[in-house]
């Protein structure tokens, strides 16, 4: 019987709680082409090459016909795609324009002033711990953050966020090339519910200002550039920053030695949050670039219409650039992994995420005591992109103030 092509290994939900042998066979063959001519890119220096290279697109519609094109069409959702499927120039200007509220030079403090907030939600969800012995850490703690910061970032009213949920879960899915039909039909009607929301929201922000980067940007982009953004906002703001609190704090649990340590040691929690986003990254790969003209890397020629992917998570596991790459690691010197990408394409929301990872981790571990892990491996989210524990259910014993 032969064996499925590596890709479909990758995106078989069997292999979701561990797929780093299936990275590391990759790595055997820096540069491999799938039967169906996608090409799979698995060591670091190839991956953060290509990943800087202007012949290699992110505009999905390059991809030659019969091939997925990751996400939703314009055509059926009306709307211009969003800036991380463009190329520049419209890549440049979209992205440069959405910056302006967003960070400095023009709004050097927005980030920053989400701090204090995003701190007292922190204590408010641990603190509904008390009395427990047990808790979800993605329902009860790594969900809710993330969603409650995206939504001030945009300026979505408090009474709305628990909607956002289920439109950022079918979003997401749409993502992940393993999805269907049926996963393709649920993330256009999220899309289309979400899209009239939006599109109330962005009308009333247009006539009265208030906070967030939507009443900033009203005037600044087109509505449906606008609603396009916000879209991409909510799921790469929302679903990466759940994936990277939950991995951490799977991590951690499994390394009882390091957590010990980081008990102790709060300053550890740079290195330690910078070593799991190479360790165990929310996003595993990125499979929607094409090539647009042949391109020669590692002794292999991509062919001029070729889908790529990029291998995120095989390239920080790569012991040609990192030392002992399977162990986990916080001392970890040069740490320039990949969990963020790189180029222009860069996550645009890595300063976000940051801010929140640094605002739940350590007052997480500083104030529970936890007893174990309930489930190890816990269940899995279906999405081989987006990688993180669906659940991730702890025992525990107790609670600090």
């Amino acid at each position: 019987m032969t064996p499925d092509p590596i890709s479909a290994q990758i995106v078989d939900y069997a292999n979701r709680a561990d797929p780093y042998p299936l990275y590391a066979e990759l790595r055997k063959t820096p540069v491999r082409r799938e039967d169906d001519g996608t090409y799979l890119v698995s060591t670091y220096h190839e991956v953060r090459s290509l990943a800087n290279d202007p012949r290699l697109s992110n505009d999905t519609s390059n991809r030659p016909p019969g091939y997925a094109r990751t996400g939703q069409p314009a055509e059926e959702t009306g709307l211009p795609p969003s800036f991380i499927f463009t190329d520049p120039p419209v890549h440049d200007r979209l992205r440069d324009t959405i910056n302006r509220p967003f960070g400095p030079p023009h709004s050097p403090r927005f980030l920053d002033d989400l701090r204090g907030e995003l701190a007292k939600v922190v204590s408010g969800l641990l603190d509904a711990f008390e009395g427990k012995d047990q808790v979800d850490i993605v329902e009860d703690f790594s969900y809710p953050l993330p969603v409650t910061a995206i939504c001030r970032v945009l300026g979505v009213p408090r009474e709305d966020e628990p909607r956002f949920h289920g439109w950022a879960d079918a979003l997401a899915s749409s993502l992940d090339p393993a999805s269907g039909g049926a996963g393709q039909e649920e993330a256009q009607r999220a899309r289309q519910e979400l899209g009239a929301y939006l599109n109330g929201l962005i009308e009333t922000k247009r006539r009265h200002p208030g906070p967030g980067i939507l009443s900033a940007l009203a005037h600044d982009m087109t509505p449906a550039d606008l609603e396009a953004t916000a879209v991409l906002l909510l799921v790469a703001g929302h679903e990466t920053t759940v994936n990277a609190i939950t991995n951490t704090t799977l991590t951690l649990l499994r390394h009882p030695d390091v957590l010990e340590r980081f008990r102790k040691e709060p300053e550890l929690a740079v290195p330690l949050i910078e070593e799991v986003l190479r360790y165990e990254p929310p996003v595993q790969f990125i499979p929607f670039t094409t090539a647009l003209a042949d391109i020669d890397v590692a002794g292999t020629t991509i062919p001029k219409g070729s889908p790529v992917w990029l291998m995120l998570a095989a390239a920080n596991r790569d012991p040609v650039r990192f030392h002992d790459p399977d162990r986990f690691d916080p001392d970890r010197k040069d740490n320039e992994h990949l969990g963020f990408y790189t180029g222009i394409h860069y996550c645009f929301g890595a300063p976000l995420a940051r801010i929140e990872l640094h605002a739940a981790v350590p007052e997480l571990f500083r104030r529970v005591k936890f007893t174990g892990l309930l489930e190890d491996p816990p269940p899995y989210r279906a999405n081989a992109v987006l990688r993180g524990p669906r659940h991730l259910p702890v025992a525990i014993e107790g609670l600090t103030a």
